[in-house]
């Protein structure tokens, strides 16, 4: 029986949103029209305004004065003397009515109900008194926001099912005081409650029809909440989305407001559009320049004949922005070749393909140095990129040239192959190395961070190294011929790729090598890595890492000066320059070992945007193969972080516990991620 037949129930057509935040309003109520005389006759008051001194003869502010108008607000000032209960309090609660004052808010009432925390934050974020609290104003100021207020709580009680609330706003104040307190005494009064919740149409899904209710977490006996019902429906429309039905709409709720029992009726209208699975990939014409529905397919995370989603179309939305070459893209679900099927036309526009890049930097370990490069990311389609790279600086120079297609064969894997030359002068070494490398990884990056990533390289190398002989620390150059297939596999189970706080890390890396230099040696270098990440409070993580290596095979003498090991600098251990730790020649520089042992601590502190980590590293190298822990080397220091939308800079200052002969006094470093 509808409202026209039954003045005891009333229809209502939708939810609507509080536009400021988009809470819901109250699922609004057709009143009868004797009920509505009833609430107009106790609303209106007559208001009188009369010009009249709020001053005493003697110049004295007489409290019981009527107010004078001020023509700023545009509304007639009461009449002192025909106000309501409520406005009497509120007249009597500043002595000087005229004089700017602050205030604050409250609100009584609200504690025994189990929403009462949402409905203040709700009235907290919405409240014009809170939006000015922290200006100055008069009474009438106050009471008028005051006003304002006790409808926008009305509204809020409303929309989570409180349909017989009453809201009292009360000013209490004393004379000499300067602050005003403005309390909202509410008296909630009963839950309505839904007394049936209906979904006609979800019965076109057949045997589906219980899983796809179960989406729609609102119920029988369920509170009237208008957060909750609207929560609900956009969380059916994702999931039919999400399991096979592109098409899918769900319709504007009804809703049946029973005052006389408390409760209501919820009908939500839905229509399926029919179950459908991935057809095929359409690349709207003129989008295919920058690459085909083939590639598209590659990028995509699902094959024809898999159940649609909504999730894995905007994966590949996100998916081809990420390959760089795409600034716009829309995928649209459109009919396929039969009714079981469900095409997707992608239309895409191009971002620009190439990319010019510099940087300056100056470190002490590695000196001054200037890097420039140019890439062109679609010169071989599809994302077939060609890069030049060069570095000039102090202790090194540089030059490649590259190719690498992206996203080749499968998502997220990579080819690479690159042409280099290079002269690197550093105190551990010397070397002018020419050679070509090629790579075939699997890649994890900030966006789709990967459990398992893996790589298989080639590396063809001619180098001139400098080298030391003999005890007396003689320098002499050599030239080495090497060949190498390094193989890399790593897990990641922490919670974010550049801020971790939980979980852990290991990766294992090996390198099958053949040197050619006065014969023909073959060895390996082996390196684990491990770090964990244990959150002790929500402000407070400890991290720890551990990293071993090894090189079987050859003595430290055989092995190239360039692929020994070597520790010390931000990646290793702090407060040392960098590559400066472990045995050292006759004239004081490191040459490396054939092990080597690294350990580090961090407690990482977060306040806002900004961190500091006092941390403690060790480490050392042994030209033995395998590390024994001896003569372990020790720095500490202080860290800073600021953590911006893209991951944490980082600012370590770091200084030797018990340095060597020429070690600095601190050493300082920065860049972006944690240390590990």
């Amino acid at each position: 029986m509808d409202a026209l037949t039954n003045p005891g129930r009333a229809y209502v057509g939708s939810f609507f949103l509080l536009c400021a935040l988009g809470i819901p309003q109250p699922l609004a109520a057709q009143t009868p029209a004797g009920e509505v005389a009833d609430d107009v006759a106790d609303e209106v008051q007559s208001l009188t305004t009369r010009e009249l001194d709020p001053l005493d003869a003697t110049g004295a502010f007489e409290a019981s004065a009527p107010m004078t108008r001020i023509d700023d607000f545009g509304v007639e000032w009461p009449d002192m003397s025909e106000v309501s209960d409520r406005e009497a309090a509120s007249s009597r609660t500043a002595v000087a009515i005229n004089t700017e004052q602050r205030y604050s808010v409250s609100l009584q009432g609200l504690d025994g109900l189990d929403d009462a925390d949402e409905i203040r934050s709700q009235f907290r974020t919405l409240s014009v008194l809170r939006e000015n609290e922290d200006e100055t104003a008069v009474v009438a100021q106050i009471n008028r926001r005051a006003d304002t207020d006790r409808e926008l709580l009305n509204e809020v009680l409303r929309s989570h099912g409180y349909y017989d609330a009453n809201v009292v706003s009360e000013l209490i104040g004393e004379a000499g005081q300067t602050r005003i307190e403005v309390v909202f005494r509410v008296d909630a009064g009963p839950l309505y409650r839904f007394d049936s919740v209906q979904l006609p149409g979800l019965a076109e899904a057949g045997d589906r029809t219980d899983e796809l209710r179960a989406q729609f977490p609102v119920e029988a006996d369920d509170p009237v909440d208008a957060a909750a019902v609207t929560a609900a429906e956009a969380n059916l429309s994702i999931e039919l989305g999400n399991r096979g039905y592109p098409f899918a709409e769900v319709g504007e709720e009804d809703v049946v407001i029973d005052h006389a029992n408390r409760v209501a009726t919820l009908t939500v209208p839905v229509e399926t559009g029919g179950e459908r699975d991935f057809g095929s990939i359409r690349v709207v014409q003129g989008a295919d320049e920058i690459f085909g529905a083939d590639h598209v397919s590659t990028i995509a995370r699902f094959e024809p004949g898999d159940l649609y989603s909504t999730g894995m179309v905007d994966d590949l939305r996100r998916a081809l922005i990420q390959t760089g070459l795409v600034s716009r893209v829309e995928l649209t679900p459109v009919e396929g070749r039969d009714s079981e099927l469900v095409d997707l036309a992608v239309e895409m526009e191009p971002a620009p393909p190439r990319t010019i890049s510099g940087e300056v930097g100056y470190s002490t370990g590695e000196g001054a140095r200037v890097e420039v490069g140019w890439e062109h990311r679609n010169m071989f389609r599809p994302e077939g990129a060609l890069a030049l790279r060069g570095i000039l600086g102090t202790d090194e120079q540089f030059a490649s040239v590259s190719l690498r297609r992206s996203n080749f064969l499968e998502r997220d894997h990579i080819l690479t192959g690159q042409l280099f030359a290079s002269n690197t002068n550093r105190s551990a070494f010397d070397a002018r190395t020419a050679g070509f490398t090629a790579g075939f990884e699997r890649i994890s990056n900030q966006l789709w961070q990967k459990q398992w990533f893996w790589s298989v390289g080639l590396e063809l190398l001619a180098s001139d190294e400098r080298d030391v002989v003999g005890a007396a620390g003689l320098r002499e150059r050599e030239t080495f011929l090497i060949g190498a297939i390094p193989l890399s596999l790593g897990y990641d189970g922490t919670n974010d790729l550049l801020n971790p706080e939980s979980g852990f890390r290991l990766s294992a890396f090996v390198s099958p090598e053949l040197s050619l230099q006065d014969g023909t040696i073959v060895y390996a270098r082996v390196q684990l890595d491990g770090s964990a990440y244990f959150p002790l409070m929500e402000a407070l993580t400890f991290a720890g890492r551990v990293r071993v290596g090894a090189i079987p095979g050859a003595s430290t003498n055989n092995i190239a000066p360039s692929r020994r090991f070597y520790a010390g600098g931000g990646g290793s251990v702090r407060g040392y320059s960098y590559q400066s730790i472990g045995p050292r020649d006759a004239n004081n520089d490191p040459v490396g070992g054939r092990s080597l042992v690294e350990m580090a601590l961090e407690a990482r502190y977060r306040f806002g945007n900004f961190g500091i980590v006092p941390f403690i590293d060790a480490g050392a190298i042994y030209t033995d193969l395998y590390p024994d822990f001896s003569d372990l080397r020790f720095g500490t220091g202080l860290g800073l972080r600021y953590y911006s939308s893209f991951g944490p800079i980082r600012l370590d200052i770091g200084t030797p516990l018990n340095p060597q002969p020429g070690d600095p006094v601190i050493a300082i470093y920065v860049s972006l991620g944690q240390a590990f």
